[in-house]
């Protein structure tokens, strides 16, 4: 964090994944003064900061996160072009904007980085896929990698075609998952339980089997067996979802290769 201390951060869009991260960045020690943001429309709190806003930008700083939404892009980064093929490191939480687009942009030698992060990100929960280009180096991957864990886990890609898949799992993933607990609510609700319970109890349930999942030292095939009574009620249960022919494993790998697909026609 040394650089970045000395030569600053830039921080393009500043809405709800860019504050978090932010916030994050403030939280473990990063002066407000050593961050440059540009955002059209800051917040209050952003303004609270003590950040220098919209202003204008440091000589050489050692990293520019994009967080703007893809489609401002193309009118957000030409201002940001004296700053590339130099040491500076550009990193971008924008979906579906790929290495080649920023090069063209910004030039073949800059250091730049994709990330997909999800939306739990938003309250320090999500987890991050990175992947770096050719300019890139190590201490530049090691540093995107430090400033992303400020909301979540970090997984580092080998290449960047391995971002479709990672999208159509983690990115798009709370969307499953939020869609599960919708599902899981309607069923107690139908199964006669006041629907402001049914969704209590869906929602706690989700909530703590996913803590615990990634809490435990066992697996998830593990903690399914610990609480599944062989022939009783779970089992039962289980025994429906786990149909290879029409229950979750299925099912799950449609919505996969149905997202991917989605992702590489928007690509183009």
């Amino acid at each position: 964090m040394d650089d970045l201390k000395t030569r600053g951060l830039v921080l393009l869009g500043c809405g709800k994944m860019g504050s978090a991260m932010l916030k994050g960045w403030l939280k473990g020690g990063l002066p407000a003064t050593s961050v440059t943001v540009l955002d059209p429309h800051p917040s209050d709190w952003l303004k609270s900061t003590g950040v220098h806003l919209n202003v204008d930008l440091p000589a050489s700083p050692a990293i520019v996160l994009l967080a703007v939404k893809p489609q401002m892009m193309g009118d957000a980064l030409p201002s940001l072009q004296a700053l590339g093929n130099s040491d500076t490191v550009f990193l971008s939480v924008a979906a579906g904007i790929t290495i080649a687009t920023y090069e063209d942009m910004l030039g073949a030698k800059t250091p730049i980085i994709r990330a997909m992060p999800n939306t739990p990100a938003a309250v320090g929960r999500g987890i991050t896929g990175i992947v770096g280009n050719a300019a890139t180096t190590a201490a530049q991957v090691d540093l995107a990698d430090q400033l992303l864990q400020a909301v979540g886990q970090v997984v580092r890609l080998d290449d960047e075609a391995q971002i479709r898949a990672l999208t159509a799992v983690s990115g798009c993933g709370p969307a499953y998952v939020f869609h599960l607990i919708e599902a899981m609510a309607a069923a107690g609700e139908a199964a006669g339980l006041p629907a402001e319970m049914a969704l209590q109890l869906a929602k706690a349930t989700v909530g703590g089997a996913g803590a615990l999942a990634e809490d435990a030292d066992e697996s998830p095939t593990q903690l399914r067996i610990n609480v599944t009574s062989p022939n009783g009620v779970t089992a039962e249960a289980l025994r429906v979802l786990m149909n290879k022919d029409d229950g979750f494993p299925p099912l799950l790998d449609r919505a996969i290769k149905a997202a991917m697909k989605r992702d590489e026609e928007l690509a183009g």
